[in-house]
């Protein structure tokens, strides 16, 4: 049993060592052709003190974004029991309808941006079964609603749902299930999406329910537990092989949902954190280290994480640096 018990646990460290080494050693050629987007949050443009509709306005005109990640919150759609507020969600679908440009709709109880679960005031003491009927009745009304709209490409259902950050009440995998099945249901003509972390997951839920899915990738950020900056050591080619092993086994592709464009240092939100420290949180060079980072990966879709905090830099801090080199990246 001793000689079984050896030969298994050698076998297994000989697995790991394998794929230890499948993950993290080599490197892919860039993609031939790459597509550059932006994610947008009205509410943390709001929140960062910007007029939301003159950034977006910014993005579209000024910087030439033809990809636009755009974050539809449950408590801004359905500010009151059984009833939608379409009226801001409409301006942006319109504008970016004016322009050619093309929206992923994010969509559900977890989209973009602290919170996370932005769930609205009315249904935050409900029940967990209650809550689910009423995030079903808004994918039934925002997927109805914008399903013929010529700006949309594609639904992202849920932000990351399957990773427990941000202040959320419950993960429940079975209702995810539920909830692309009525997107499907209700709109077959376009992809849904299921987005995961990039450094701590590898994809495999994600991969078998979405049409699609998305990772994050972030670079450079701040431990609390240790109270320093750490940058990844994750080379390109760990992204790489892990959307190789998605493609082959469940045949979908995977894009960059989030990629590092913006700040994230020791202060909870960005708009408290001071100007000194946000550039020893990232600045330019670390912008463009993290897009040569990006092409490394292969990989031949990605959505820049900042574009809020790019505007903000430029109009309230009289820096328009960051700006300026996403307008050149977004136009290449």
């Amino acid at each position: 049993m001793k000689k079984v018990f050896r030969f298994l646990l050698f076998g297994v460290a000989a697995a790991l060592g394998i794929f230890s080494v499948y993950l993290f050693a080599g490197s892919v050629p860039q993609a031939k052709e790459i597509t550059w987007g932006a994610n947008f949050s009205k509410k943390h443009a709001v929140a960062l003190g910007l007029d939301w509709r003159a950034t977006y306005s910014a993005l579209l005109d000024d910087l030439g974004v033809k990809r636009l990640k755009v974050s539809l919150d449950w408590d801004e759609l359905a500010p009151e029991k059984g009833e939608f507020s379409f009226a801001d969600a409409d301006w942006q679908v319109a504008e970016s309808e004016k322009r050619n440009a093309q929206l992923l709709l994010v969509v559900g109880m977890k989209t973009m941006r602290w919170p996370e679960c932005h769930i609205p005031e009315w249904a935050q003491g409900l029940l967990k079964r209650e809550q689910q009927e009423e995030v079903l009745k808004l994918l039934e009304a925002v997927v109805q609603r914008y399903k013929d709209s010529p700006a949309l490409y594609a639904w992202q259902v849920e932000n990351e749902p399957l990773f427990p950050f941000g202040d959320c009440p419950w993960r429940d995998l079975r209702f995810l299930k539920k909830e692309v099945a009525l997107v499907k249901a209700l709109d077959p003509n376009h992809p849904v999406v299921i987005s995961d972390s990039g450094e701590l997951s590898f994809w495999i839920q994600a991969g078998r329910i979405g049409d699609k899915v998305s990772t994050t990738m972030y670079r450079k950020v701040w431990f609390h537990e240790i109270s320093r900056y750490v940058e990844y050591p994750l080379p390109p080619v760990f992204y790489a092989r892990k959307a190789a092993y998605v493609r082959g086994l469940f045949g979908k592709e995977v894009m960059v949902g989030e990629l590092q464009a913006e700040p994230w240092g020791p202060g909870k939100l960005l708009y408290d954190t001071s100007l000194e420290e946000q550039d020893r949180a990232f600045n330019l060079a670390q912008f463009r280290k993290n897009i040569a980072y990006a092409k490394r990966t292969g990989l031949k879709e990605f959505y820049l994480w900042g574009s809020e905090w790019w505007f903000w830099r430029k109009e309230k801090a009289s820096d328009p640096t960051f700006w300026e080199e996403a307008r050149a990246l977004l136009r290449e």
